[in-house]
């Protein structure tokens, strides 16, 4: 079980190429929450992840590519640095009209903003990053068992992102091939470093 979980764990930090090309054309950009239920609390007071999702809307109205991101709390100004980081500069972004993201435009995009309270279909506001929310959801429900620590959480964003990006792709086999060139040109993650601590301290690390 240990060696399948490290291995698991050193290929999803091979998933991400630092090159990769800059989401691009229309972008949409929201937030939505992972994990467990919190009980009479709304998802920005409970205890969930909060997830920054943006995710390009083609000319043919189909989803292109995703990107995600654990944010550091909901609402935060860092979706707007986020979007920096993935997003090429003077593209068009979609939001819900979040306070924060005002600020997009002082970094060269162009702000389309829908306010929910103006819309009767919230889904109809961000249909792709609620689209890819719900995805994400299911494959964490129906892969994963929702066995996911927040510790580890980045990394399994990035093995989702990277299954989604290819989910048109027919060649599998090229696919782990490319995967395991990159793997080969990734610092190595040692078990201690994947679990925080030593090797003794397995045990009472929560499985993911």
């Amino acid at each position: 079980m240990r060696p399948a979980w490290a291995w698991l764990h050193k290929l999803r930090r091979a998933m991400v190429r630092p090159e990769r090309e800059l989401l691009s054309g229309v972008v949409e950009l929201d937030q939505s929450f992972l994990g467990g239920r919190s009980h009479g609390k709304p998802g920005g007071a409970s205890e969930k992840a909060p997830i920054t999702i943006a995710v390009e809307r083609l000319a043919s109205g189909r989803l292109g590519r995703v990107r995600l991101d654990l944010a550091d709390r909901p609402n935060g100004v860092d979706q707007v640095e986020f979007a920096r980081e993935v997003i090429a500069p003077g593209t068009e972004i979609r939001t819900d009209g979040g306070i924060v993201l005002t600020r997009l435009t002082d970094h060269g995009f162009t702000h389309h903003a829908t306010p929910g309270y103006l819309a009767g279909d919230l889904d109809a506001v961000m249909p792709g990053p609620h689209l890819v929310s719900s995805l994400l959801k299911r494959w964490t429900a129906g892969t994963l068992h929702h066995r996911i620590s927040r510790q580890h959480l980045p990394y399994y964003l990035d093995e989702f992102t990277f299954r989604f990006n290819r989910r048109t792709s027919r060649a599998r086999g090229l696919l782990f091939y490319r995967l395991l060139q990159q793997a080969a040109g990734t610092d190595p993650h040692p078990l201690s470093e994947l679990i925080g601590g030593t090797g003794s301290d397995w045990d009472e690390h929560p499985a993911d």
